[in-house]
């Protein structure tokens, strides 16, 4: 296999993992807007769920993880081309970028409040935040790379049990938080920086891997070994239900309440057992998807290809199609103008149709936006040129 053969494989595998995941993201955000039940219990509680809502809220547990690890390695390919100090100067401007976008178009999308009254940390702040460390993390040889990212991912619920109230600080730190500001203002802490900078920082590492003097083969079978392994560490931690278990399973009467509780480790921050959960299938699924062909697979790709930009636009799109609902089933539109999280709005209850119909939005919201992402996407093939294409 030649090395042009090689880059094209990588690339394709990387973009199909990531336009899947994609997908699979704006299920999860349909559901929050349009679930009759969203705006009364969480879709993985074991005792008011049932196994389709749960599915449709636990597979969506892999997207927050595939976004930071792929960022990751996405640095290290974007390296080869650059210097260590033109790739940190990168990273910081796109960081501090993705920061930007998140306070300002990305918190409007999810609240539609023009005097912006919350401001929510998500994944793209997360995104930036790790970004803007990595810039600095790059520096170290590899190896050390690989420890201080295994410290982070593997050493961080030794902070579980520090607690201080709304203090902002340690919220950004290692803990989730709805923190009251000045003004009437309120800050959701969604996505705490530990441990995220140890999973773009791991995924880094293994961006190493997909170097041209590196064998596929080789890297596909430790990629197997690492996924196969990451799973199997993980029934082991959670069964424990000791460290590393933020959220605790329990037993219940039914079997399937059991299950359900038991594979749902937490994600605010993430536990050590949830990025075992995601990251070990995220591996496996590296490991085979390689030489993926075929129109299906160039269609999913094309999402991953241009995620940001579909990022941005599936959320106006949902939010907006959402409004337009509440305005048509007489709960008004301002009822989608959001000073909170749209879940826990009062205004809301009622609001919303079955599994069924949000799975319909789902796939209409993915078929609407296909046709915008592959125009962009061929905008940016046809103009590598232009710097302020990377930053979309």
């Amino acid at each position: 296999m030649n090395v042009k053969t090689l880059k094209s494989n990588r690339i394709a595998s990387l973009d199909l993992l990531k336009g899947a995941i994609m997908i699979i993201m704006a299920l999860d955000h349909v559901r929050d807007y349009f679930h009759f039940d969203a705006f009364f219990f969480e879709p993985t509680d074991p005792e008011k769920t049932n196994l389709g809502l749960y599915l449709t809220r636990w597979i969506t547990h892999y997207c927050a993880p595939t976004f930071s690890l792929l960022a990751g390695v996405s640095a290290y390919l974007i390296g080869i081309r650059k210097s260590k100090k033109e790739l940190s100067f990168f990273l910081l401007k796109r960081g501090i970028w993705l920061i930007f976008i998140e306070l300002t178009v990305v918190n409007f999308s999810w609240f539609f409040d023009i005097h912006f009254q919350t401001f929510g940390l998500f994944v793209i702040w997360s995104l930036g935040i790790s970004m803007i460390f990595l810039a600095a993390i790059i520096h170290l040889r590899l190896k050390y790379i690989l420890i201080f990212s295994l410290l982070l991912i593997f050493g961080h619920n030794l902070l579980d049990s520090f607690h201080f109230g709304n203090d902002i600080f340690w919220s950004i730190i290692h803990e989730f938080n709805f923190i009251d500001l000045q003004s009437g203002r309120k800050l959701l802490v969604g996505y705490p920086i530990i441990p995220w900078i140890g999973v773009m920082s791991i995924g880094y590492y293994f961006g190493s891997f997909y170097d041209r003097n590196f064998s596929a083969e080789k890297r596909k079978k430790i990629f197997f070994i690492i996924g196969l392994s990451s799973i199997v560490m993980f029934l082991i931690v959670r069964f424990l239900n000791g460290y590393g278990n933020l959220n605790n399973w329990k037993s219940y009467d039914l079997a399937i309440q059991t299950t359900f509780s038991f594979f749902n480790p937490a994600k605010y921050p993430p536990s050590i057992s949830y990025l075992l959960m995601t990251l070990g299938p995220i591996f496996l699924i590296l490991s085979i998807t390689e030489n993926l062909k075929g129109k299906i697979i160039n269609i999913i790709s094309v999402f991953g290809k241009v995620p940001f930009f579909y990022y941005i636009l599936h959320i106006y799109l949902i939010h907006l199609l959402a409004l337009i609902t509440a305005w048509i089933t007489g709960f008004g539109w301002e009822s989608l103008i959001i000073k909170g999280w749209v879940t826990q709005s009062p205004l809301l209850k009622g609001f919303g149709f079955n599994l069924w119909i949000v799975h319909f939005i789902w796939i209409a919201i993915v078929i609407i936006l296909y046709p915008f992402c592959k125009k962009f996407s061929n905008y940016k093939q046809k103009n590598k040129d232009k710097a302020w294409l990377s930053y979309l």
